[in-house]
């Protein structure tokens, strides 16, 4: 799947079953579902899902805990735009599953 492929996805009620939490997290996320995208992500303890959950605090304004949760990622504080990095992780987690 791409990104273009998965944006398609966003007409659908719930996102596909295949996504995984992670996915499932960025899916909610692009609908405006942010409580349903952090409840999903906070299932997730691998690098992946605390690359979304850093995003996710970012979206709610919350640099201090999106800091903790790139750093859990492995990952230096994000200065893109939001939709642009939603994107990139979208791209990135889409890649690992198909690979």
């Amino acid at each position: 799947m791409n990104i273009e492929t998965f944006r398609a996805t966003l007409n659908r009620d719930q996102p596909p079953a295949e996504f995984g939490n992670d996915l499932a997290a960025l899916w909610y996320q692009a609908k405006g579902d942010w409580r349903r995208a952090h409840r999903l992500v906070q299932q997730e303890e691998d690098a992946a899902g605390a690359w979304v959950h850093a995003y996710l605090h970012r979206v709610e304004g919350d640099d201090g805990n999106a800091a903790y949760w790139y750093r859990r990622a492995g990952k230096p504080f994000c200065d893109l735009g939001l939709d642009e990095e939603w994107r990139e992780i979208t791209q990135n987690l889409l890649a690992l599953k198909s690979g």
